[in-house]
């Protein structure tokens, strides 16, 4: 078979974004350009809505040092979306602008829902006998893609809460009077972000007291009585708790706080740490805080684990030398191996099918039996994807990000 074809390449981000997804977006752009086979690199403005819209980047016309300084910047530098394709209408738009500039590739960066409209254009134009391979990137602080052992973004996002967690902890501390303090984290259905909390406790006795994932049903009883019983024998209580955290009926807890959906229909949550926090001050009379992390988790970029940057870099590589090697359908995975006992990352590919839409939880058994706290398998997962300290590049004291001029492509 002659893998062999000759066209150019769309890359496009979606969903939320990252302290790393454009280090993956660095992965692909420069291995295509680099590459013989694609003669020209567009990037999408916001996503697969860059494409329907025919808003598209020459990237070809870009800075090299620019580029490279995608390595240092947060966020979606091309810009994100969060929409569903719904009509075999935009499919077939998609198809159109993919004859119109030639494109012969189409990599495109997202999480659970960006893998679902990966699959739709790839299912569409195998269909439709238009020859064009496509692969999904991963990424997600969420770390949820079903497939692959740990999603880019996860780690830095980790790094992020265990190191804020360690920091509140000290803080909160100071004084002899005491306080009850909430730390809402990230995480609708999965509790990885959360339970990374736990990682505060590695170089000290500054790790929550409780740990609440939304993989175990929330008693509210029971979180004020297991609070109250530890700020009266510490005069502190620290808890992580994640914003989907849910009653036994499948009700968020944050329910009375939900201010909408998103393009998907999924719930936005928040403002739980302030609920719970009321709750803690009217059963203990003690002083409380809510704090809720919210965007710092995926755009602290200072954090960033070079572990992860690593990584993120290595699955935009690998999707193009996916598509280069002839497969199409397909989503990038890592998986997990062991070099002389240390941890290692490997790269495998999976059918989009597999990782589409598809929810991976925390397993039960890396949860305590009481459901308040992770295991020393949580640990030992986490670990190793927060280690490395990034060198960034800074001017004046502040980080230096890639300055993109983002000239529109033309035909």
């Amino acid at each position: 078979m002659d893998n062999k074809l000759i066209g150019a390449c769309i890359f496009g981000q979606s969903g939320g974004p990252t302290a790393v997804i454009n280090s993956s977006a660095y992965g692909v752009i420069r291995t295509a350009l680099d590459a013989p086979e694609i003669t020209n690199v567009y990037g999408a403005a916001h996503g697969i809505v860059g494409v329907l819209n025919d808003e598209l980047y020459d990237l070809g016309k870009e800075d090299a040092h620019e580029l490279k300084l995608l390595m240092n910047t947060p966020s979606s530098e091309l810009g994100s979306c969060r929409y569903k394709i719904k009509e075999e209408s935009e499919l077939k738009r998609i198809h159109e602008i993919f004859e119109k500039y030639d494109v012969r590739y189409f990599f495109y960066n997202g999480g659970n829902d960006s893998m679902d409209t990966c699959q739709k254009v790839s299912d569409y134009l195998e269909r439709v006998g238009y020859e064009c391979r496509v692969v999904g990137v991963p990424k997600t602080i969420d770390n949820d893609l079903v497939g692959t052992d740990h999603c880019p973004g996860f780690g830095s996002a980790a790094k992020f809460i265990a190191t804020t967690v360690a920091e509140v902890y000290k803080d909160v501390h100071v004084y002899d009077t005491g306080m009850i303090t909430v730390i809402e984290v990230m995480g609708r259905h999965a509790g990885w972000l959360t339970g990374a909390a736990a990682l505060a406790g590695q170089n000290g006795a500054y790790a929550p007291d409780f740990v609440y994932l939304p993989e175990v049903p929330f008693e509210t009883e029971a979180f004020l009585q297991n609070v109250k019983k530890t700020y009266e024998a510490k005069k502190n209580c620290l808890v992580a708790v994640s914003e989907g955290i849910c009653h036994h009926d499948g009700t968020f807890v944050a329910e009375a706080k939900i201010s909408g959906t998103d393009g998907f229909g999924h719930a936005q949550l928040g403002g739980l740490a302030a609920r719970l926090a009321q709750a803690a001050r009217e059963g203990t009379g003690a002083k409380v805080r809510g704090i809720e992390l919210s965007l710092l988790q995926r755009c602290a970029a200072h954090l960033a684990s070079q572990t992860d940057i690593d990584e993120a870099f290595l699955a935009g590589k690998s999707a193009v030398e996916c598509a280069l090697a002839g497969h199409t359908g397909k989503m990038i995975c890592f998986t997990r191996e062991s070099a002389g006992g240390k941890y290692k990352c490997g790269i495998a590919y999976e059918p989009l099918s597999v990782c589409a839409n598809k929810e991976k939880k925390v397993p039960r058994k890396w949860i305590n039996d009481a459901g308040t706290y992770v295991t020393q398998d949580f640990i030992d997962y986490a670990l190793p994807l927060i280690q490395g300290e990034n060198g960034r590049l800074v001017e004046n004291g502040l980080p230096r990000f890639a300055r993109l001029k983002k000239v529109r492509a033309v035909v």
